[in-house]
């Protein structure tokens, strides 16, 4: 039997602490895992600080000296929480960090204690063998990101803006995994992310039997304005990096149709995440009315999750208010800022070229992500953050589709290959 990867031996440990974050506070903690991290760190012989502002919510860091100090300093960063996980649904224990036909199956494979790993093991590769990698690198592993950041890296850049000395750069989740595009493949560099918007829509209505006549029913008026909302589809806008992704695409596959839904399909199971780009997002995701099954409420509200593109929120919440009908209030739970920066720079092409350098010959294109990442915090103190977790995946892999899915799982190999190419990028750059 063949020795496991250490990258996926620590990815498994990291996926065995339940760091659930249930959100708005309510979280299970990363106390734990964050231990394990910065003992893994001490291993290294670094000297990793530690960050808990609220109980068990806890962020760890950890600064590697480089060969030449004079190099702004480069961030790598994850996050040590995960979405909830239902067992029942899974085919594993989601927390048992299984590994299963060269898979490891569990809860934060993909998002995202599989990069945690490839980091920690990056460096390691460099430090045991007596390197320095060629700047100065900040390693650091934040709370709370899937509830925005905000008992996390909001926190850390606000409190402990000195961990970051020196970095104008950094680099996370969400980028640099290959997906099919035609019969060829690609990887995909995220240079940029949408805003995001957390809204509550609320309707009010009387109170009354649930026997009588009754038209001012808070229930339905919502049900109507969330069923409104949820199947909106809104339009296509491309912002530059969109129309660099759509060029790359139309240019591996020769489909000179120009339309970006139709260059999407070429994405095999990446489609629905890549069209996803395009345009806003608006998803209802929670519902809450009435105590009692024959007492009409009052009132009655659900949660949307709206992802926008960058510099579009207050045209999108007019938009809203448009589609849901001038009686239903809405309420902001979390905004936050988009961000967009150019396909170049020196920092970029060095990505690019350790993809190629690992897998010659496949066309590496620039996306904005549909969702977030804690680069957003980070770009309020001036770093400038993409998105190279680097994996190369099986065609059929619906590796996008398993971000907060069912059954999340990632190739040992990619794995191990993500660790390479981490490895030669900060030996490197």
């Amino acid at each position: 039997m063949l020795e496991l990867p250490e990258v996926a031996r620590i990815a498994s440990d990291l996926i065995r602490f339940d760091t659930t974050n249930f959100g708005g506070g309510d979280a299970k903690g990363e106390r734990e895992a964050a231990e394990y991290v910065g003992a893994y760190l001490e291993s290294l012989g670094l000297e990793p600080e530690y960050y808990e502002p609220i109980p068990r919510r806890t962020n760890v860091m950890a600064r590697v000296a480089g060969r030449d100090r004079t190099k702004p300093a480069l961030v790598l960063h994850g996050h040590l929480d995960v979405v909830p996980a239902i067992a029942e649904d899974w085919s594993v224990d989601p927390f048992a960090g299984e590994i299963r036909d060269g898979l490891l199956w569990g809860r934060g494979a993909v998002d995202m204690k599989n990069m945690d790993a490839m980091i920690l093991t990056a460096v390691a590769e460099l430090l045991r063998a007596g390197e320095q990698p060629e700047r100065d690198l900040v390693l650091a592993f934040f709370a709370d990101e899937e509830n925005g950041g905000v008992e996390g890296s909001q926190l850390v850049v606000r409190e402990r803006p000195e961990w970051f000395a020196g970095a104008t750069e950094a680099i996370s989740e969400v980028g640099g995994y290959s997906i099919p595009v035609g019969d060829r493949s690609a990887y995909l560099l995220q240079v940029g992310e949408k805003a995001l918007l957390w809204v509550t829509l609320t309707a009010r209505g009387r109170a009354g039997h649930g026997s009588r006549f009754h038209h001012d029913n808070a229930v339905t008026r919502l049900a109507e304005a969330v069923a409104a909302l949820g199947r909106e589809t809104w339009p296509v806008e491309l912002t530059e990096t969109s129309r660099q992704l759509l060029e790359g695409i139309a240019e591996i596959t020769g489909d000179d149709s120009g339309d970006p839904d139709r260059l999407a399909a070429h994405t095999g199971p990446a489609e629905a995440f890549v069209k996803s780009t395009f345009r806003t997002i608006s998803n209802p995701t929670g519902l809450t009315a009435g105590y009692k099954h024959n007492v009409i409420p009052d009132a009655a509200s659900a949660t949307v999750d709206i992802r926008v593109l960058p510099g579009t929120e207050d045209a999108v919440l007019a938009e809203v208010q448009r589609i849901v009908g001038p009686d239903i209030e809405i309420g902001m739970f979390l905004r936050d800022i988009g961000l967009e920066v150019p396909f170049e720079g020196a920092l970029v092409e060095a990505m690019v070229g350790a993809l190629e350098k690992h897998d010659p010959g496949v066309p590496v294109l620039p996306y904005l992500l549909g969702a977030g990442t804690d680069n957003k915090a980070l770009s309020t103190i001036g770093i400038t953050g993409y998105g190279f977790a680097p994996l190369r995946l099986p065609r059929e892999l619906d590796f996008t589709g398993m971000f907060h899915g069912v059954d999340e799982r990632v190739p040992v190999d990619a794995l191990e290959f993500g660790r390479r190419v981490l490895t030669d990028l900060i030996r490197s750059y």
